[in-house]
């Protein structure tokens, strides 16, 4: 049973969302759907605290048993924290991809990239638009 899309999230075209913290902060991670096409989630590759990444450039690689893909960057700046947790549980992707399953923490660098992103309801049409 797939998972509401968050309206407090942003996302990618590529199946990133990201989500702004009260501090400020941006988490990043994979939608349900693409946790779902990929099936079990068996290895995340993720930057180092200090890494930059740039909005729609590659960040790290998620593998499953039936693939490897690329993570984009929903947006740019700073990695300040990594999900430590996915090393030894990658399988946390699957089960709680909004929650749990997040990524990286990012210091924005421009919140502006936001507008670039789609929201919940247009992430929505283009999934359903997929199947």
């Amino acid at each position: 049973m797939a998972i509401p899309t968050p309206a407090d999230c942003r996302f990618t075209k590529e199946h990133e969302w990201v989500r702004l913290a009260e501090d400020g902060t941006a988490i990043f991670g994979i939608t349900d759907y693409a946790q779902d096409s990929l099936g079990d989630v068996v290895f995340v590759e993720l930057p180092a605290p200090g890494t930059q990444v740039k909005q729609g450039e590659t960040f790290g690689v998620v593998e499953s048993v039936k693939a490897a893909s690329d993570l984009y960057a929903p947006l740019s700046g700073e990695v300040i924290e990594r999900n430590e947790a996915l090393e030894q549980s990658p399988e946390l992707i699957n089960r709680d991809p909004y929650g749990a399953g997040w990524m990286i923490k990012v210091r924005p660098a421009d919140l502006s990239e936001l507008s670039q992103l789609l929201d919940a309801a247009a992430y929505d049409q283009l999934t359903a638009s997929l199947h």
